[in-house]
C-alpha cells in the first residue's frame, strides 16, 4: 500500500491582520497565526502601513517598508518571537 505526502511548501502567499493577530497563509495551504504583540513594530503601525508589505524571495520572507520590518517564514514556523521591542 502506497500513500503519498502533501506537498510542502512554506512560502508566504497571503498576508493579513486582525487588531491582535498576524496570519500568513502559505503556498502549500498551511495558516500561520501568531499574536502581533510578538511583532512590537507590526503592532504600533497603522493599518495601512500592515497592509504596505513586499513577499521576499518569492515568499521566503515579508518585508513592511514603512516600517522597515522583516520576518521570514521559517521563523514564524518555529515560533519566534521578534527581537525588536
Amino acid at each position: 500500500m502506497s500513500s503519498s505526502q502533501p506537498s510542502v511548501d512554506p512560502r508566504a502567499k497571503e498576508v493579513s491582520f486582525t487588531d491582535d493577530e498576524l496570519t500568513v497563509v502559505l503556498s502549500d495551504g498551511r495558516r500561520i497565526a501568531t499574536p502581533l504583540a510578538w511583532f512590537p513594530r507590526l503592532l504600533r503601525a497603522t493599518p495601512d502601513e500592515r497592509a504596505n508589505y513586499e513577499l521576499l524571495g518569492d515568499g521566503v520572507g515579508i518585508h513592511w517598508p514603512d516600517i522597515d520590518e522583516d520576518l521570514s517564514v521559517e521563523g514564524l514556523l518555529r515560533g519566534n518571537p521578534s527581537a525588536a521591542r
